[in-house]
């Protein structure tokens, strides 16, 4: 199966205050065709930046992209010009944002909305357009759409408006689609109802998915893949039931165990201590090394790099020869084996 998106060793800085800060510092990950990867972590990790770099979306002049490659279909998008990414984006290529009120233009109906990407991309007359946004909305689950098309964003509610999104990033029948944090301030049910949308549009059009977003249970029942971001860096990269079953990193072991378990309900939840840094106050060593509990001066003197053990990469330096086992902590994973064992 061929990659329809590869991202190597991206990074996207910003300037601020006199400081250069590395919001995406050398990512690196693949989607093959009709594949989802969640890219995960929590806020500040870089994951939002990271969807905006592959768009070309990152906002100028303070940020700006300076390496790496982000090749779609095989033709590294960095080389593109403004007028050929525009072809791209919303075309090829469409992005669900995380808040659609903010999205959504306020002045023009809904329908407008959709109809414009329509005419843009499609080339189609005003009448075509409509007519085929009409069908988008019937598709995305949008009750009376002859009636809803004429609504402005601030007439639906927010499952409505997200649907509105999701219709517009499918009108042009894109081969990937990024859906950033595309549940954020639903309720339960609602959330639930996007989500099994995702799914079943992007088995009807047989899409690639980049599915941002720090609820695992998300990732548990929508990704394939699951690329675990922290302060700028993937730090692990694994198939979806490998991570569950026996995640490697600390910072992914921490994840899932700040999740609640319905198994042992009555449990408190265990949260990863501290907060996350500012991505200038790490120099050197592993970007996690300043909440990890199993930290050893060889964390903050020199970052690791990835260990693949066949299953997945991870980069931490407890998988490498380098760690001293005899002074490991004891602990146990989420899954079945030590924190510190080696092997897989």
């Amino acid at each position: 199966m061929t990659n329809i998106l590869e991202v190597k060793n991206l990074k996207t800085y910003f300037q601020s205050d006199g400081e250069e800060i590395p919001a995406v510092d050398g990512v690196s990950f693949e989607i093959r065709k009709g594949e989802t990867l969640g890219l995960v972590g929590e806020s500040g990790s870089g994951k939002s930046i990271t969807s905006l770099s592959i768009l070309q979306l990152v906002p100028e002049p303070h940020g700006k992209i300076i390496d790496g490659e982000i090749k779609f279909n095989g033709k590294n998008l960095l080389d593109y010009n403004e007028k050929q990414i525009r072809q791209i984006r919303g075309n090829d290529i469409s992005m669900i944002f995380q808040e659609p009120m903010t999205s959504l233009n306020p002045v023009f109906t809904v329908g407008d909305q959709i109809i414009e990407v329509l005419i843009l991309h499609q080339k189609l007359d005003k009448k075509k357009a409509r007519s085929r946004a009409l069908e988008l909305l019937d598709l995305v689950g949008i009750p009376l759409a002859i009636r809803r098309i004429d609504d402005y964003p601030h007439q639906l509610s927010g499952g409505m408006r997200q649907r509105i999104m999701i219709a517009m990033a499918l009108a042009c029948d894109p081969e990937l689609l990024i859906a950033d944090e595309p549940t954020t301030a639903l309720d339960v049910t609602t959330q639930a109802q996007i989500l099994e949308l995702l799914k079943d549009l992007k088995a009807k059009f047989n899409m690639s998915m980049l599915l941002i977003t720090h609820d695992l249970g998300v990732v548990a029942d929508s990704a394939d893949k699951v690329a675990v971001m922290y302060l700028g860096r993937i730090v692990e990269y694994t198939d979806v039931e490998t991570f569950f079953e026996d995640p490697k990193h600390p910072y992914s072991q921490g994840l899932l165990k700040s999740i609640p378990s319905m198994v042992n309900s009555v449990s408190r939840l265990n949260p990863i201590k501290g907060q996350v840094p500012k991505p200038t106050d790490i120099k050197n060593g592993c970007r996690f090394c300043t909440r990890c509990e199993f930290v050893r001066d060889i964390c903050i003197e020199e970052e690791p790099g990835f260990i693949d053990n066949g299953k997945q990469q991870v980069k931490c330096w407890m998988y490498s020869d380098r760690w001293d086992d005899s002074s490991a902590k004891e602990g146990k994973s989420s899954g079945t084996k030590a924190v510190g064992s080696k092997k897989s």
